[in-house]
């Protein structure tokens, strides 16, 4: 059978999750396209359904069934490519790093926090904490992350409760009044942390770091993306790329 009306009551329960407060009542995330879907499936989370439309069927075992006009309700994507699934958003006790993590403090744009998920995944950093960030269930967020979201330890909380379990783990802040990245030795185990995108580290962890690192850059830019200088400080620190 396949849904051809936006009111049928689980259409209108999967719309609800693009929503932020349902997310969290439902404890529900949305990863969308087929690729991500078919990632999201061998990497082992709980799918709760997969939404589909008609020709993507044998795709997929025992999808929901809907129309174009159905699916297009529900995708947040410019061009949707006709599946998603209804993933249950994972429940992460909150504990100390087994190592080195990396420490999210106010990121607020969903792409940026995306796209460091993907490229901690990428780099071998498996843990990675939040403070007052932006969800990373969001479907922005969800999509940025190219499928890395499958693949991490996503941990958030109080700022006391974060700080808590990483009080054992030094501290490596990235900011302008740091030591060049490039002539820093880090620790066996260590926490890098990224500010928000405009004000940067709160003045609470740069107190509490052990160590400030900053990417060197022409005098006529004042700063990168804070995506970008995550990618580049995680990679140094864990493989030690020479100075170009």
């Amino acid at each position: 059978m396949v849904i051809t009306s936006k009111s049928n009551p689980t259409i209108k329960e999967i719309s609800k999750l693009n929503d932020k407060k349902y997310r969290k009542i439902s404890g529900l995330y949305i990863v969308e396209g087929i690729k991500p879907v078919k990632e999201c499936i061998q990497a082992g989370c709980e799918i709760q359904s997969i939404i589909c439309i008609e020709k993507l069927e044998n795709e997929f075992s025992n999808p929901i069934v809907v129309s174009e006009s159905v699916f297009e309700s529900l995708s947040t994507e410019k061009t949707p490519q006709g599946a998603l699934a209804v993933v249950k958003i994972p429940n992460f006790k909150l504990k100390e790093p087994e190592n080195s993590c990396i420490l999210l403090d106010c990121l607020q744009d969903p792409g940026n926090l995306g796209t460091i998920i993907r490229t901690a995944n990428a780099a071998g950093y498996s843990e990675i904490y939040l403070i007052n960030c932006t969800d990373p269930y969001s479907p922005k967020a969800v999509r940025a992350s190219m499928s890395g979201i499958f693949f991490v330890k996503v941990y958030s909380g109080t700022r006391e409760e974060i700080l808590s379990v990483l009080s054992g783990v030094p501290i490596v802040c990235a900011d302008m009044d740091g030591n060049d990245i490039f002539d820093f030795t880090p620790p066996e185990k260590y926490c890098l942390c990224i500010g928000n995108e405009g004000g940067g580290i709160t003045d609470e962890l740069l107190d509490l770091a052990e160590y400030k690192i900053k990417i060197p850059m022409q005098s006529s830019c004042e700063s990168l993306n804070a995506a970008v200088s995550a990618g580049i400080a995680m990679y140094q620190l864990k493989y030690g790329l020479k100075r170009l």
